[in-house]
């Protein structure tokens, strides 16, 4: 992903009464019970982001990537979902033909109220920004950057082959999102370099007329007191499904992580969601404004490891998720 340096949206939200005739006393009123749900593993999750970081870098065109998307494809069908996997020749910005894959498992697949969950599983090749200049064109090992957002949704998949919720949910890992225009190269003026699976799946998605309710992409949700601001593109196109988030969030324990602030404008994959698949989209995604980079702070360097993984935070982010999927 990238950072946009845009101005920050500002909303205001009014509220005003409204007045109803008064109704029949014996008039009955229903209330939906919220529905129990499953609990969380954190430490599966943390378990899944280790079976991820085992394979090595998950760089296209790699053999680790290759044996990453077959075992991805694999969990997800283990937890009962049916599975699509697209492949999707991309073009990378110094012309390298990337072989991605973009995995797709769907629950209740017959179900026309879909929700989509998205990650991306790919890691990034080059570390420019790394603070040591000789590691700015080896790999970013992918810890937090990648592996979290994964780790959370698969056992989040896990969940869903346990206690189906009454919604159809897709989970969607999208490839070579981190293959954007290093720091060192060329400069074009070109951010579309990013999220390249998922501009692909955008424009051919699996399923013909694919229509969810709404998409939340996980993005660097593993960090040790990681600060999840309401980021920019986010509030812009679906500022309804960022506020059911957070307040969810709030109201489970876990307001000290979602923060209730506006964030920048990140160049992410919910953006091609947004604006090629026409899907309100949002991103759930560490930023920090104390950081150089605006983001966390070992991003796109040698540095994000595994050691750098919280399962309390794994919890905070899937726990929230988990809750919205079966009581939206």
């Amino acid at each position: 992903m990238n950072f946009l340096y845009l101005p920050f949206l500002w909303l205001t939200v009014a509220c005003g009464g409204s007045t109803t005739s008064q109704k029949s006393a014996s008039a009955e009123i229903k209330v939906k019970e919220p529905v129990v749900v499953p609990t969380f593993n954190a430490d599966s999750a943390y378990q899944y982001v280790a079976a991820q970081m085992a394979f090595g870098n998950r760089i296209p065109n790699t053999e680790s990537h290759r044996k990453t998307a077959e075992w991805l494809a694999s969990e997800l069908r283990r937890h009962g979902a049916e599975v699509i996997v697209q492949n999707a020749p991309v073009k990378a910005f110094d012309g390298t033909i990337l072989q991605a894959q973009n995995i797709i498992g769907q629950f209740n697949p017959d179900q026309k109220e879909r929700i989509l969950l998205l990650a991306h599983w790919d890691s990034r090749p080059f570390a420019d920004y790394d603070p040591n200049p000789a590691n700015h064109k080896k790999p970013v090992p992918g810890a937090n950057d990648g592996a979290s957002g994964v780790g959370v949704l698969l056992e989040i998949a896990r969940l869903l082959g346990q206690q189906n919720p009454t919604k159809g949910v897709d989970i969607l890992f999208t490839d070579a999102e981190d293959y954007g225009a290093p720091e060192w190269a060329a400069k074009t003026g070109n951010d579309n370099t990013w999220a390249l699976g998922t501009q692909y799946w955008a424009s051919r998605p699996h399923k013909a007329a694919y229509r969810p309710k709404y998409a939340i992409l996980l993005d660097m949700v593993g960090a040790k007191n990681a600060t999840f601001l309401k980021e920019g593109f986010s509030n812009h196109y679906a500022p309804s499904v960022v506020d059911k988030v957070w307040q969810t969030a709030r109201e489970l324990g876990y307001g000290k992580y979602f923060i209730e602030e506006s964030g920048g404008y990140i160049n992410d994959d919910h953006y091609y969601v947004n604006t090629m698949a026409r899907i309100p989209a949002i991103d759930i995604i560490h930023l920090d404004p104390t950081s150089e980079t605006g983001f966390y702070p070992y991003w796109h360097t040698v540095d994000d490891t595994l050691d750098k993984i919280d399962p309390a935070t794994l919890n905070a982010v899937g726990s929230t998720v988990t809750y919205i999927l079966y009581n939206d």
